[in-house]
């Protein structure tokens, strides 16, 4: 029997591989309402040889909590081990179980998980019924693409995660072969609403605040996600129209979060240019774009930024997020550009942290801060942005 979700509305935030971390996650989620954002998700948390700790399963969770959920996803192709991690997740607190069978990264197809499972609907059907049976109360959910190669399978992978218990599917309308072709069929979220009684979310092609209805209404699915456009406008769930001062603002306050984590400023540069990428909030970088990617010292970016942020902060579009400041030493660098976020692996302090200031001043205190770095030879470029942030 499906077990009732979580979610606050139906416009959800997808998990991405190195951008979804609570850094990034945090962000978006305390700048939407729970009617406009309905929930969000970890990047994978991948599962090999061992059951995943609860310790590393909290990481994935982060510390702050909101109105909407974050559903804890993880990709493994051993049912014990994903039964077990799922349970573990259930413990530490996550309200949601994802299951990632959409992942279409080499790491994942040698690994037999992620995308490499569409091949055997009777694999995706085994290890959603072993998470199933592995947790008490909370849902469990699968992310699929339309299929392996082609989509001739779509409805017996829809109909193998409902048989093995899932309580919402969500289809990626890319097949693996498609990656991440600019080109979108939501026929396929159509025909993988009506293969199955279960709620449904759509995934893919959802561009602009109006696509989400347009998706839910054209194809029947229950929950529209929305993956590298949210990179570009944090705002897209409540189609609230921002100004290039508030879109700098955010664009700030990630990187000062960053900086935080022991992200040097090189590093942070890195995940600010990752979004910029695909940034259309406030116009910030449409007619120059280029110039702001190709910007080859934070400490110059960082002060672009601050100038056109201002020395205001809108209280709504972009609420106070105070830092919890860690007074670990600085671990050894471990962002390289674009890279994902490892999260730190020591103890706390037992010492505790001072009290933090709020996020996003512009006075030269704050800017010299972000941009007092440190560049080990392991750092690369600035301007080498290559990650691909919209993994499923």
């Amino acid at each position: 029997m499906p077990r009732p979700l979580p979610f606050t509305a139906h416009r959800l935030l997808a998990p991405m591989e190195g951008v979804t971390d609570p850094c990034f996650r945090d962000l978006v989620l305390a700048r939407n309402a729970p009617e406009a954002l309905g929930g969000a998700f970890t990047e994978f948390a991948r599962v090999v040889q061992v059951a995943l700790p609860r310790r590393s399963l909290r990481e994935h969770l982060g510390a702050r909590r909101f109105a909407q959920p974050v559903g804890l996803q993880l990709m493994g192709s051993d049912t014990e081990l994903v039964a077990e991690s799922a349970r573990r997740a259930e413990e530490v607190g996550a309200p949601l179980v994802d299951l990632n069978f959409g992942c279409p990264a080499k790491g994942a197809l040698r690994g037999c998980a992620g995308s490499s499972l569409l091949r055997d609907p009777s694999a995706v059907e085994r290890l959603v019924r072993a998470a199933v049976g592995a947790v008490e109360r909370v849902p469990v959910s699968a992310k699929i693409r339309a299929g392996y190669d082609d989509d001739s399978r779509l409805e017996e992978l829809a109909r193998a995660a409902e048989n093995g218990g899932a309580s919402l599917l969500t289809v990626h309308c890319r097949t693996k072969a498609e990656l991440y072709c600019d080109e979108v069929d939501w026929t396929r979220l159509a025909r993988a609403a009506s293969a199955v009684s279960i709620p449904v979310c759509g995934n893919g092609g959802v561009r602009t605040h109006t696509d989400f209805e347009r998706l839910r209404r054209e194809t029947g699915c229950a929950y529209a996600m929305v993956g590298r456009a949210a990179l570009g406008d944090p705002w897209i769930f409540s189609g609230a129209r921002v100004t290039a001062a508030d879109a700098a603002r955010f664009l700030l306050d990630y990187a000062e979060v960053l900086r935080a984590e022991h992200v040097s400023a090189r590093g942070a540069a890195g995940r600010v240019k990752q979004l910029l990428q695909h940034w259309t909030a406030g116009g910030l970088c449409d007619e120059d774009r280029a110039s702001w990617l190709t910007e080859s010292e934070p400490e110059r970016l960082f002060a672009r930024l601050g100038a056109v942020a201002g020395g205001t902060r809108d209280p709504v579009l972009n609420p106070a997020f105070e830092a919890e400041l860690d007074t670990r030493p600085a671990p050894e660098p471990r962002s390289t550009l674009g890279a994902r976020l490892v999260p730190v692996l020591d103890p706390p302090s037992p010492h505790g942290a001072p009290e933090a200031r709020a996020l996003g001043s512009t006075s030269p205190t704050s800017i010299a801060a972000l941009a007092h770095f440190r560049r080990p030879n392991s750092e690369g470029s600035p301007a080498d942005v290559r990650s691909s942030p919209d993994r499923p």
